[in-house]
């Protein structure tokens, strides 16, 4: 007989459940304080109760864990420093979209072979989340698949859906019952009104399907995530962190009554792919926050400990040089400093100037 089902499927390999690599790879009392101090933290600024800016920076893609935790260790250092007026969390971005083909990240590629090893990426991914947690400092990702954060959600204070998919109906759904603030980027088309959308349904509550904790297919019911907002990344149109297109997005948010505080990606379309750009982007966001705007409560950098990029080739990974991204090209970690450091002096003498007036 003609065979109906799995037509194109080559092969259907078992992945443990979500609760088998909790139990293999527990969290400890500190990390879930950790974890939930920052989802707070985080909702707070998203929400203007926290008048701190919001710093989301890491490299594009964690391909190296080696190097990750490297860089997690020195952004930790940071995160400490300027804690009073910034609040600073990693990038930590496992899965990758692509427009048509290239490594999809480490939970799909671990060994960067093109090996598909999901069950070893999976492990590897909770592994440093589990590692980065206990140094005390927030992560953030982008949640692609709607199965993956029932396996990493639970170390993760801040996520997005990227401009690829937040016009997904499956993704709206999906970030209506995570458990921490999400953002949703405007399209690749820079369509902004399409973020605000999928804000307004993802507050709402769902009914969908997916997998519970033991993996099994299940009806998942949400309750709605209050915790939405908007991230402005440019686009095939070009940049949209200028002040006439925040004041924009602005509108949008407020004809469609959800919270008007956005998150500025300083790369992608906001640096026309230009990792040297990325500066610019930041300073005139920046700029723009210390001259009132009080809706830009947060930005993010690609950033790794070397600045720019590298081809991966599969056929030999260990050409690859350390701490230098195989996906977007980032800014080195010497430009991050100096970009925080010099955000925080700013937003620190502007408190104390408006202290000073306030008195008379």
């Amino acid at each position: 007989m003609t065979q109906l089902y799995d037509v194109n499927i080559r092969e259907i390999r078992p992945l443990p459940s979500p609760q088998e690599y909790r139990d293999r790879l527990p969290i400890t009392d500190s990390i879930t304080q950790t974890v939930a101090q920052g989802r707070r933290a985080i909702a707070d600024i998203v929400s203007g109760r926290d008048d701190r800016l919001l710093i989301i920076a890491g490299p594009c893609s964690i391909h190296d864990t080696q190097a990750g935790l490297e860089y997690a260790g020195r952004l930790k250092e940071l995160a400490d420093t300027f804690q009073d007026r910034l609040l600073i969390a990693m990038r930590v971005y496992f899965e990758k979209p692509r427009t048509t083909v290239g490594w999809k990240g480490l939970v799909y590629d671990p060994h960067l072979r093109g090996s598909i090893d999901i069950s070893d990426g999976l492990h590897m991914a909770r592994e440093f989340l589990l590692k980065v947690a206990e140094m005390g400092l927030l992560a953030t990702t982008e949640f692609l698949d709607p199965i993956t954060p029932q396996y990493l959600a639970d170390m993760v204070s801040w996520a997005a859906i990227g401009a690829r998919t937040a016009e997904s109906q499956t993704h709206r759904q999906m970030a209506s019952g995570l458990s921490m603030p999400v953002g949703f980027k405007n399209g690749t088309g820079n369509s902004v009104q399409l973020a605000v959308d999928a804000v307004v349904s993802a507050q709402a509550g769902h009914g969908f399907l997916g997998v519970d904790s033991a993996g099994q297919a299940a009806v998942v019911i949400t309750n709605g995530n209050p915790d939405c907002h908007v991230v402005l990344r440019g686009g095939t149109r070009g940049p949209n962190y200028d002040a006439d297109s925040i004041a924009e997005a602005v509108a949008l948010t407020k004809r469609a009554g959800v919270r008007t505080q956005l998150v500025v990606d300083c790369s992608h379309g906001n640096s026309d792919k230009d990792h040297t750009k990325q500066s610019v982007a930041f300073r005139s966001a920046v700029d723009q926050r210390l001259r009132g705007n009080a809706d830009i409560v947060g930005l993010m950098l690609e950033s790794h400990l070397i600045e720019g990029g590298q081809k991966l080739d599969e056929s030999d990974p260990s050409k690859l040089k350390y701490g230098i991204s195989i996906t977007d090209s980032c800014i080195g970690w010497e430009e991050t400093v100096d970009l925080l450091t010099e955000t925080y002096n700013a937003m620190d003498r502007s408190r104390a100037t408006a202290q000073s007036t306030s008195h008379y």
